[in-house]
């Protein structure tokens, strides 16, 4: 039976270090994972997509000004190019020259850690179909033989096609603002484990209709304990935040 088969075992912690390790170290780098081990966070989320030279890297955003010293599209730089920005010191001095890591650094520091990752396949425009497939073929060469798995998420329905493609054996995750009236349809479509969804946009019946329907729930992002509470209540199976200082993993 494939693993991504609904309703199986959530093996996923129930607290996500968003990118890493939120808001307390520079956003998809080895220092917020480092951070969210520290607060004792088992289980991270990070965004992945292709460099120009067709490597595996974490980035949110389709440019790299934002949280980096360097300019211009993503997809039109190399990773030895991106290798030599800084991705560190926008955080802070202590952060200065904090690299952006590829895949298979972020694989090798899990791995070692014991931390749960969800991958989120991030593409550049127009690198739907082949940032899926890449990502999740490289994810399942890193993760091979491991007992648990990474978990592939996307927004893109082109991604997790080619994903499921690519590496059909690894567990997928639909990520919307706000489940469509046609979610289950969508789900069943996409060959996914799981909804992940803003939690500002769930609510009690939405969760119980997911869970009955034999899926799993991730909400983001989940910055205070009373929201969390609720949510968990509701039958979330994990919550994404960006506050670790807050959100506490004491049970996990």
């Amino acid at each position: 039976m494939p693993h991504s088969t609904p309703g199986r075992p959530w093996p996923y912690p129930r607290f996500i270090a968003h990118r890493g390790g939120g808001v307390l170290a520079p956003e998809n780098t080895l220092a917020g994972f480092r951070e969210g081990l520290r607060y004792g966070y088992r289980g991270a989320e990070c965004d992945v997509k292709l460099s120009a030279d067709n490597v595996c890297f974490l980035l949110h955003d389709d440019t790299v000004e934002r949280t980096s010293n360097g300019g211009g599209a993503a997809a039109a730089l190399s990773m030895a190019q991106l290798a030599r920005l800084d991705a560190g010191r926008w955080k802070g001095a202590a952060f200065a020259g904090e690299p952006m890591p590829t895949l298979d650094n972020v694989a090798a520091y899990c791995l070692a850690h014991g931390i749960a990752l969800n991958i989120e396949i991030k593409p550049c425009p127009g690198r739907e179909t082949e940032t899926g497939a890449a990502v999740a073929a490289e994810a399942a060469r890193l993760w091979a033989g491991a007992a648990q798995p990474p978990l592939l998420s996307s927004f893109s329905a082109e991604a997790l096609r080619a994903a499921r493609e690519s590496a059909p054996q690894l567990p997928r995750a639909w990520l919307v603002e706000r489940a469509p009236a046609d979610w289950l349809a969508r789900l069943r479509e996409l060959g996914c484990v799981a909804l992940h969804c803003d939690h500002l946009g769930l609510d009690a019946a939405l969760a119980a209709g997911v869970k009955q329907a034999g899926f799993q729930l991730l909400c983001y992002t989940v910055n205070l304990p009373a929201d969390a509470e609720r949510l968990l209540a509701w039958g979330v199976d994990s919550v994404c935040t960006d506050r670790l200082d807050l959100l506490r993993p004491i049970s996990d």
